[in-house]
């Protein structure tokens, strides 16, 4: 009876000990902010204000912003994939990880990695340049329908990402064929914003944080954005919904580490971002940046990651662009 005791209490402390210990992971060295696209972009953005909250509220010792920007943001991911278990790295993401992996341009996908959370959901506009003869996304419309040809669109950064679906949904529901659309494809959001104040593209598909500076000096004007509502920051925009078009769609943003990362690893990962999420920099950023605030934890991560892998696989197949 003895014996049984005293290693039930072993057994016993083993179990409270654990825990406690599995919270004592941190970096022992720099934390590297992966971004699989240029900088300027809205994912480059994100992880330069992640940084800059991690330095002044101490959240993390020491990060840097690395980019590895080609090929869809395959190269940036390849490089997270090469550091399993190590959470020292951590990447920005989106639905192109997915999309990429639908359409069949990687073999990565989501469960390839450790979704850490997901900070904000963003909004997709249509925008042309500010003298543009294009005054209103009825004139474009007008326009594509006689000749899809005479307009070229260009997003950044990735076929079938969220711009690219907003573009498809909108050519749908105007009875123009997506894969008929003239499309540049930019290795990142700043050589788009340059492609289109330069004149070389008329239509550029990105988020309303690139163009509402441009839009309120008038170099750039918002067709219409892909919010259910219009957004106080730019309520000049109407939304497509209101101008008869069905094109209601937003992607999210956030951070995963690489495969394999151990439970203190994801635990010390949940805490600091869920101080982030919850600081009063980050309200402000995300406003400055017209984000919609919308913070998962790891675990529910996962789970909605698992349901945007259905509903995208949906709207790729039904635009032609999924090869599973």
């Amino acid at each position: 009876m003895r014996l049984a005791g005293f290693v039930a209490g072993c057994v016993a402390l083993v179990i409270a000990v654990v825990p406690a210990a599995a919270q004592q992971w941190k970096p022992s060295r720099p934390v590297e902010l992966v971004v699989g696209s240029s900088p300027g972009g809205a994912p480059d953005v994100m992880a330069r204000l992640v940084q800059r909250i991690f330095q002044n509220g101490g959240l993390v010792p020491s990060s840097t912003v690395v980019n590895k920007p080609g090929a869809a943001n395959t190269i940036g991911w390849a490089y997270l994939n090469q550091h399993a278990g190590d959470g020292h790295y951590i990447a920005t993401y989106s639905p192109t990880l997915i999309g990429n992996r639908i359409m069949g341009t990687t073999q990565l996908n989501y469960q390839d990695f450790t979704p850490l959370n997901i900070l904000a959901r963003e909004y997709v506009v249509l925008a042309v340049k500010g003298d543009s003869p294009i005054g209103s996304l009825k004139d474009l419309t007008a326009r594509l329908k006689k000749d899809p040809q005479s307009v070229s669109f260009a997003f950044a950064t990735a076929r079938g990402n969220h711009n690219h679906v907003v573009m498809s949904m909108y050519l749908k529901s105007i009875g123009v064929d997506p894969k008929t659309a003239k499309a540049v494809v930019y290795s990142g959001g700043g050589e788009g914003v340059t492609a289109l104040l330069g004149g070389h593209i008329d239509v550029y598909v990105a988020s309303p944080r690139s163009m509402v500076p441009l839009q309120k000096d008038g170099r750039a004007r918002m067709l219409g954005v892909s919010s259910a509502q219009r957004d106080k920051g730019y309520a000049e925009t109407p939304t497509f919904k209101e101008q008869g078009i069905d094109a209601e769609f937003f992607t999210w943003r956030g951070f995963m580490g690489p495969r394999g990362l151990k439970p203190a690893e994801v635990a010390y990962w949940d805490a600091v971002f869920e101080k982030l999420a919850q600081s009063e920099d980050w309200r402000k950023d995300t406003e400055s940046q017209f984000w919609d605030a919308n913070y998962l934890l790891s675990a529910e991560t996962r789970k909605h990651l698992d349901r945007e892998n259905d509903v995208m696989k949906t709207i790729l197949t039904d635009l032609g662009l999924a090869k599973q």
